[in-house]
């Protein structure tokens, strides 16, 4: 009979399949707010990992509440949990190693600061209000079909509540692998598709990614600068030391535009399609042979051979 687990596997298949077609390019793009998101890898300080968020401090069932009070008004000092492990000893670290001296070195030179906006540079960007506009588009269409499949479960497993009365169980239960079947091959090509989505994205992005680090130390060497900082990152500044309009404004005059790949194909199939063939080389021999058939009329041909020099 139907089953009511099917009920829950056709429910958590249409939850699934709105999560696989939700916005791709959201997650290409949030790279783009993120500080540090056009810094090559080499170029980020070594050995300084990211600061991370404090984690919360959640009290256990063993560990009360310090907003719970005892009935005289006091916090109740916290109680070892039944069967919890022990803690592990502490054992001391060996002695820290002495360090050599290091030789004097140069000093830096002195700090002509500049300060960007990445994110306002790509919100005026031509090239990634294109790219935005074209993700969008395909991300709407991938919604909109993922809806109408959605719907089509809905109707199968309806006809199938309504006609189980009529139907044998061997029937049953080859229409539910049917359904089955077609919810499981819709998942895996709306994953794919939606993978396409946000490749395509990153791939796009990654061509504004390479051409605004240049832009960036081009300007910054024009304006004599060796330290930009994150305007984000400034609690003050003149407006003086802002670069952002003038590096959104050579990256719209250097790339107006980049190459997104087509819908539906990943960037290397794209590029493969649209790499030129390479043209083999004639022969000398073709070479004179292709001359000869283009040559008018009454013309010698270039590969007779010259009449000898009178004696």
């Amino acid at each position: 009979m139907y089953t009511f687990q099917f009920t829950r596997f056709v429910i958590g298949a249409i939850f699934a399949i709105s999560v696989i077609a939700a916005d791709a390019f959201s997650q290409a793009l949030a790279q783009a707010q993120n500080p540090d998101w056009f810094i090559p890898p080499q170029a980020q300080p070594q050995g300084q990992p990211h600061p991370s968020k404090p984690a919360t401090h959640r009290p256990t069932a063993a560990e009360p509440s310090p907003l719970v009070t005892s009935p005289a008004g006091q916090n109740p000092a916290p109680q070892a949990a039944a069967g919890a492990p022990a803690p592990a000893p502490q054992v001391p670290l060996p002695p820290a190693p002495t360090l050599p001296p290091l030789p004097k070195g140069a000093a830096p030179p002195a700090a002509v600061i500049g300060v960007l906006s990445v994110p306002d540079v790509m919100r005026n960007s031509t090239a990634a209000q294109e790219v935005e506009r074209v993700i969008r588009e395909r991300r709407d269409k991938l919604n909109a079909e993922a809806q109408k499949e959605q719907a089509t479960w809905r109707s199968m497993q309806e006809a199938m509540v309504n006609d189980r009365a009529k139907l044998s169980p061997e029937q049953i239960r080859a229409r539910e692998r049917q359904l089955q079947e077609r919810i499981t091959n819709a998942q895996r090509s709306f994953r794919e598709r939606g993978k396409i989505i946000q490749d395509a994205a990153q791939y796009s992005l990654a061509q504004i990614e390479r051409t605004l680090i240049m832009i960036i130390r081009q300007v910054a060497e024009s304006r004599g600068m060796n330290l930009v900082l994150h305007r984000a990152q400034v609690a003050l500044n003149v407006n003086e030391f802002d670069i952002t309009q003038e590096v959104t404004d050579q990256l719209n005059k250097v790339l107006p535009a980049v190459v997104i790949p087509p819908d539906g194909q990943e960037p290397s199939a794209a590029l493969a399609k649209q790499a030129p063939t390479p043209k083999t080389p004639a022969t000398p021999a073709a070479a004179r042979a292709a001359a000869d058939a283009t040559a008018p009329q009454g013309a010698a041909p270039q590969n007779a051979s010259k009449p000898a020099p009178k004696q």
